[in-house]
This record gives C-alpha cells, sequence and structure tokens, in this order.
C-alpha cells in the first residue's frame, strides 16, 4: 500500500517515511524523523527532534515523541530517541529526548504498550515487550529491562532499574 498524509498534517519534506505509513490530521513530523514502513499516526501526533521509529507502530491522539528532555542542564545539544517495531503509544503519552549526559539516547525497544498518559524521560532504556499502564511516570535514566509490567499510577525515580519480569 501506498503511505498515506493528510492534507490537514504538516510533515516536513526531509522526514524519511517507509512504505504503508498512514499520517492523520494535525500531525507534525519534524525534518529529522524516520518513520518505519506501516507505522500509523492517528491525529494530532507529534514527532518532533532527531527521531527513528521502526516499523508497525500505532500513535494514537496528542502522543509527542522527541520533545526537548525536561532536564536544566539541556543546553540543546543533538540528542536522539530510537524505537523498535510492534508498539502502541496511547493517548497523551510523551517519550523525551535524551541528554549529552550519557550517550545522549532514549530507547524504547519492541512490542511495548504503553497506555494514557504514560511518561518515559529522558535517557530511558525501555526494553521490549514492556507495558507501561496509565500515567506511569519513568524520571530520566530509567532502565527498564523486558517483559516489565507497571500497574496505573506508578512512578519510578531518575537513575532506577526495574528488571526483567518485574511488576511495579
Amino acid at each position: 500500500m501506498a503511505t498515506n498524509i493528510s492534507d490537514q498534517a504538516a510533515v516536513d519534506p526531509r522526514a524519511q517515511l517507509g512504505e504503508d505509513v498512514e499520517i492523520g490530521p494535525f500531525c507534525m513530523v519534524g525534518p529529522n524523523v524516520t518513520i518505519g514502513s506501516g507505522c500509523r499516526l492517528m491525529n494530532n501526533v507529534t514527532l518532533t527532534g532527531r527521531v527513528t521509529v521502526g516499523e508497525n507502530n500505532r500513535f494514537f491522539p496528542g502522543v509527542v515523541i522527541g520533545g526537548a528532555p525536561q532536564d536544566l542542564s539541556y543546553q540543546g545539544g543533538e540528542t536522539r530517541v530510537e524505537i523498535g517495531d510492534d508498539n502502541v503509544f496511547r493517548e497523551a503519552v510523551t517519550v523525551n529526548s535524551a541528554t549529552e549526559k550519557e550517550e545522549g539516547l532514549t530507547t524504547v525497544g519492541s512490542h511495548c504498550y504503553f497506555m494514557a498518559c504514560a511518561h518515559i524521560a529522558h535517557d530511558c532504556r525501555v526494553g521490549s515487550w514492556v507495558v507501561m499502564a496509565n500515567a506511569t511516570l519513568l524520571g530520566g535514566h530509567v532502565h527498564v529491562h523486558d517483559h516489565a509490567t507497571f500497574s496505573g499510577g506508578a512512578a519510578v525515580h531518575h537513575f532506577a532499574s526495574v528488571g526483567s519480569y518485574s511488576f511495579v
């Protein structure tokens, strides 16, 4: 199938889009964004900064990926977000870009499910098959290993590590 971009979306011509990408109305895709094949941006989705998204990800209304880190030391460096394949980002999920403090990278693995209003802060490393229920918050530099599950309203303090198969 062909890529389908709403006339009401703002997609920078320098953005790289895979095959069969759907971008709904009022979405914004910046110049340094790469979106893999089969991704769906429903509406009102923002992908900004240096963001690379794998294949078959779904983004629901209000999602913001790649926004500047909420860290007072950040001075506008060239940091980035990398997202794997087959993830679901429900309404109002946010994933911030990294700082220069570590490797300048915030990552999300594959096959994850992020429910409404979940937040992944700067420099986080989220593994694969992770489930974060509504309003779960990860502070900066949190490392979440594969198959971790978070209940609604959970908050993880920055610089923490959550092990594989954990329930928080």
